[in-house]
């Protein structure tokens, strides 16, 4: 969430800027709780000031202490309870007006309204000219028997599906090429050069294997519950346990209520999970193939750094994306998302598209997600911040919250399906990328 005094400072910024990501937040209301909020919390203050003084008389007295002094101490108790009782429903309203004011964008988002509005940046590759007519990564896979929708419609419904064959060992081989790619400083050091970054650490990526379940308060924290429809609620009340939907779902929160050392920042970690999305909203959308599906595997990326590295770390995680997307050689095209697509905790988004020469069309393989402090300060993950001269810079990092970012390493489903689409060949088989090779034994096809 945004620092309260920002907003003090800055209602009316905050309250445009708020509309163009598409949240109508009411800061004047908001405002005028934080001040009862504020007075309420100086007279707690104040009285129990008032209850400690008059606990030192006590102390201090010799004797038996009087009816009035015992009959003062109990009245200053009801008092303190009086303002106790008014503030925790002001707390309450306070805490739910914040919550629903959104980050804001960064001063080179694009104001849109709509997903339209995203603005290409870069283009990249050549998209491959078939001497025969390109088929959709569906038609390709199905008569290879790399997927069966069909009976696993019969186990759990639509838009589930068995993945078999060499398009399992293509997924395997996928993620053995990040894993390594990632927790290799040499390669980062290269992508760095490559992209000609300033400022950005070359340390590795930790890789986990996160929860796949989350807590209620705990994915709220995150900002990421809503909107519940395309989440999954398992077992009882009591279990108070959702489906992730992403692996930065359970990465981000480690080190809620944490102060993290400094010197171990940034943190970076590489989260391979299997991931469970409801897909609300899209139905009659993608229903061929795997594009569209309630469970998907993913690599994520999730770091923690300080705040001076913040931008720098998004492009960063933007650069890998790139990097990993020319190593095996899927055109793509770079999109800055506008106000409206970015996510409420987002101060900057950018998505990755595959071409798809089977579809005719780009297709989303990657996104990456800049919270700036918005989410940490939701988690309460803090450290002692410095600036690049070394010394705590309370000038421009007042708080000690730390920054987050996020982003796609691989959703395995689509890669596959740009990989099929890229690299099919006439006879119905399907090339297997250089990089992907030595994960394959050698294998030129499948």
């Amino acid at each position: 969430m945004l620092d309260i005094l920002f907003i003090r400072e800055n209602a009316e910024l905050v309250a445009e800027k708020s509309k163009q990501k598409g949240y109508e937040v009411d800061i004047p209301r908001l405002l005028e709780i934080d001040d009862w909020r504020r007075d309420l919390l100086v007279q707690k203050d104040e009285k129990r000031r008032q209850i400690n003084e008059h606990a030192g008389l006590f102390k201090s007295t010799k004797g038996p202490i009087s009816d009035e002094n015992i009959t003062k101490g109990r009245a200053l108790k009801t008092e303190l309870t009086e303002i106790e009782s008014k503030l925790d429903p002001i707390e309450r309203e306070f805490e739910t007006l914040l919550k629903k004011v959104p980050n804001m964008p960064s001063d080179d988002v694009p104001v849109g309204a709509s997903e339209d509005e995203n603005l290409v940046t870069k283009e990249w590759g050549n998209k491959p000219d078939f001497d025969f007519e390109a088929k959709s990564h569906w038609e390709i896979a199905e008569a290879r028997g790399w997927i069966d929708k069909e009976r696993a419609a019969k186990v759990t419904g639509s838009r589930f599906v068995y993945l078999k064959g060499d398009l399992v060992k293509l997924q395997l081989a996928l993620i053995q090429f990040v894993v390594n790619t990632l927790t290799d400083e040499e390669e980062l050091k290269k992508i760095i050069q490559q992209f000609k970054l300033e400022d950005v650490s070359s340390k590795p990526f930790i890789p986990v294997l996160p929860p796949l379940m989350i807590r209620t308060e705990v994915f709220d924290a995150m900002d990421r519950l809503e909107p519940r429809e395309e989440r999954y609620k398992v077992g009882s009340e009591e279990d108070n346990l959702w489906l992730q939907g992403s692996a930065e779902h359970t990465l981000g929160p480690m080190h809620m209520n944490e102060i993290l050392d400094l010197a171990d920042l940034p943190l970076r970690f590489l989260g391979y999970a299997t991931s469970f999305r409801r897909e609300a909203g899209t139905y009659g959308k993608d229903t061929e193939g795997i594009i569209r599906m309630h469970q998907f595997d993913k690599l994520e990326m999730e770091s923690f750094v300080n705040p001076e590295g913040g931008l720098s770390e998004h492009l960063f995680f933007v650069a890998i994306q790139e990097y990993l997307m020319q190593q095996l050689n899927i055109p793509y095209h770079v999109l800055l998302k506008c106000t409206a697509d970015i996510g409420k905790p987002n101060a900057r988004g950018v998505d990755l598209e595959a071409w798809l020469p089977g579809h005719g069309r780009y297709l989303e393989t990657h996104t990456a997600d800049f919270m700036t402090d918005y989410q940490a300060r939701r988690l309460n993950t803090r450290a002692k911040l410095v600036n690049s001269g070394g010394e705590y810079n309370t000038a421009k990092f007042p708080t000690n919250f730390v920054h987050t970012n996020d982003a796609t390493a691989f959703a395995m489903g689509r890669a596959l399906v740009a990989i099929i689409e890229n690299y099919q060949e006439a006879n119905g088989k399907v090339g297997i990328p250089q990089v992907l090779r030595q994960y394959m034994g050698g294998q030129l096809t499948i």
